[in-house]
């Protein structure tokens, strides 16, 4: 058998100042959505690699760690000189998808303001899935692995380490993980601000008023009460609104007899 394919049971070359899992025990995930993610890939079946891949990612053997499109790759210490390369792929939204998914999240105001403001919608999932998308892999056939160490076995402790420090850095950035999906956080956020801007126009266009900047000329005026037609106007109006006096001047109503006067004070 070449040397190449035996397997080293050795244990990992120590290292200083790599990546370390802020988590010492227990679940390394601590939001929803990075929770999701591991119990996707503990749903393949990897328990016992996921473990030495947690006690990996904890005593810090992974000494780097990238997000692109697409590819995550992590750089791994194990028991040879030359750190391992673990890569994890997965497929991107194509941009007419994008398309699809940001018009949908615009739309939606509680979305898109909860994203605006840097925070990850609990329910994001069921918007992707009523567009027939998944945010997250639900088989193994969604995810590509490989790394260069001898081990046949996919994932291998090196590749388990590196998708528990990815599940970490979408606790610290929850857009990563949709900028593994092919959308940054910048250009997501560009694009949904622009597209809440274009609604709202739309809105004010067809609302049939014209917008506040047109008024501010009129805008701390009274508007004139609205007149009946039929409604004769006398010029006394409070007189008109109280009811007749049952006093009278030599048999002359009193309200008639005041009505010059209210003119009077009116003019």
């Amino acid at each position: 058998m070449p040397d190449h394919w035996k397997f080293d049971h050795r244990g990992p070359i120590r290292v200083e100042g790599g990546i370390k899992a802020r988590s010492k025990r227990g679940t390394i995930a601590q939001t929803w959505w990075s929770q999701r993610f591991i119990e996707v890939l503990e749903s393949f079946g990897m328990g016992g690699r996921l473990q030495r891949g947690k006690n990996y990612a904890r005593s810090g053997q992974v000494l780097n760690l990238t997000l692109s499109t697409s590819v995550v790759v992590g750089l791994v210490q194990g028991s040879r000189a030359e750190p391992y390369r673990a890569r994890i792929g997965i497929k991107a939204f194509s941009s007419q998808q994008w398309a699809h998914i940001e018009r949908e999240l615009a739309g939606q105001a509680l979305y898109a303001a909860k994203l605006l403001a840097g925070e990850m919608p609990t329910d994001l999932e069921g918007v992707f899935a009523e567009l027939g998308l998944e945010l997250f892999p639900s088989t193994m056939r969604e995810l590509t692995m490989d790394c260069s160490c001898p081990d046949w076995e996919i994932p291998c402790k090196h590749l388990a380490a590196t998708c528990y420090l990815l599940a970490e850095s979408f606790d610290e950035d929850p857009f990563q993980i949709l900028a593994w999906r092919g959308r940054s956080r910048e250009e997501l956020l560009d694009r949904l601000r622009a597209l809440r801007g274009t609604q709202q126009v739309v809105a004010e266009e067809s609302s049939g008023e014209a917008p506040l900047s047109e008024h501010l000329h009129d805008f701390w005026t009274s508007p004139s009460p609205a007149r009946t037609p039929e409604a004769p106007v006398s010029g006394t109006p409070v007189l008109d609104e109280l009811e007749p006096l049952p006093v009278t001047v030599g048999g002359t109503p009193v309200t008639d007899l005041l009505r010059p006067a209210y003119r009077a004070f009116r003019g």
